[in-house]
């Protein structure tokens, strides 16, 4: 029994002629009378009955109809959703992300995709730049932004935006009194550091900017960000971030731009894959990732 006797059989019964439903289903009527008559050799029951006033359903054919509505509606369904899901339209996409996302370029770039693709089930995992690497060659997740170039990548990457560099301090701070803070301010200050996100990133900065091994006191701790800017609110010390993490409010805690002589600090952000990922929620993605941020030196038909 074939989906296409289904179907011809479901139009013949809603016309209950078969002259106009030979019609709709652009096909012979003869056609049409000998796949329901091969129909009913298969089923072994009369499915129609037919008069001079028409054809109608038997009372075994309407309880046949009603099954093979129900079949033809769920391999429609069915085949309907592997499309979309081949498509990448639907389906799991894992996202390694190294900072805050309360504000800026990868707040926007998840909202446009949710927006776009709202049958995704999108998993979000937070790391520092090594452990995302790993997950990428693990395939644990499928793209990873990532501040600064990593130089052991040798897969796919694309450049996508860049975001300052910023400080939190303590709302009573006397630095918050200025527009912006310069490196060399820092170097008296207890300087909070996160062994998350882009906290090796920072202090790397930080040596560069202020010279020496030790330009400030810096405290390490092992949690996320957030709670580390409840610290900075309490008065434990300062903290570097990225302008991403200033669209939520803490208690006590104040953000100005970290500046050097050509003025506001910026950390490039790249996002990383693997060009074998076989995962079809991926392709969707980078398509929008390089419709936001075209990459002007690529080859236009690079994957």
């Amino acid at each position: 029994m074939e989906l296409r006797e289904l179907r011809w059989a479901i139009v013949a019964a809603q016309h209950r002629s078969l002259r106009q439903a030979a019609d709709t289903l652009r096909i012979k009527q003869s056609t049409l009378s000998r796949c329901l008559r091969n129909l009913e050799h298969k089923v072994g029951n009369t499915l129609f009955e037919r008069t001079n006033g028409g054809t109608r359903p038997t009372i075994q054919g309407q309880e046949f109809l009603d099954a093979a509505r129900r079949i033809v509606g769920e391999t429609e369904a069915l085949a309907n959703r592997l499309k979309i899901h081949t498509r990448g339209e639907s389906g799991r996409l894992i996202i390694g992300i190294h900072a805050s996302l309360s504000a800026g370029n990868l707040r926007a770039t998840l909202l446009d995709h949710r927006h776009r693709f709202p049958d995704v089930d999108t998993h979000l995992v937070d790391g520092a730049r090594d452990q995302l690497v790993s997950d990428l060659i693990n395939s644990a997740i499928d793209i990873a932004f990532v501040a600064e170039p990593n130089p052991t990548w040798n897969d796919k990457s694309l450049v996508v935006w860049s975001e300052r560099v910023v400080v939190a301090l303590p709302e009573n701070h006397p630095l918050t009194a200025r527009n912006m803070v310069h490196w060399g301010e820092l170097r008296r200050e207890t300087l909070l550091l996160s062994q998350h996100g882009p906290g090796p990133e920072f202090h790397k900065l930080l040596i560069s900017k202020m010279g020496g091994s030790d330009p400030c006191v810096v405290l390490r701790h092992d949690v996320a960000l957030d709670r580390l800017l409840t610290l900075v609110g309490a008065g434990w010390g300062v903290l570097l971030a990225l302008e991403g993490a200033t669209g939520a409010a803490y208690p006590g805690v104040t953000f100005r731009e970290v500046h050097d002589a050509d003025g506001p600090t910026r950390l490039s952000f790249r996002a990383y894959w693997r060009q074998t990922n076989s995962n079809p929620s991926l392709r969707p993605f980078l398509d929008l990732l390089r419709e936001r941020y075209p990459d002007l030196s690529a080859d236009p038909g690079e994957g």
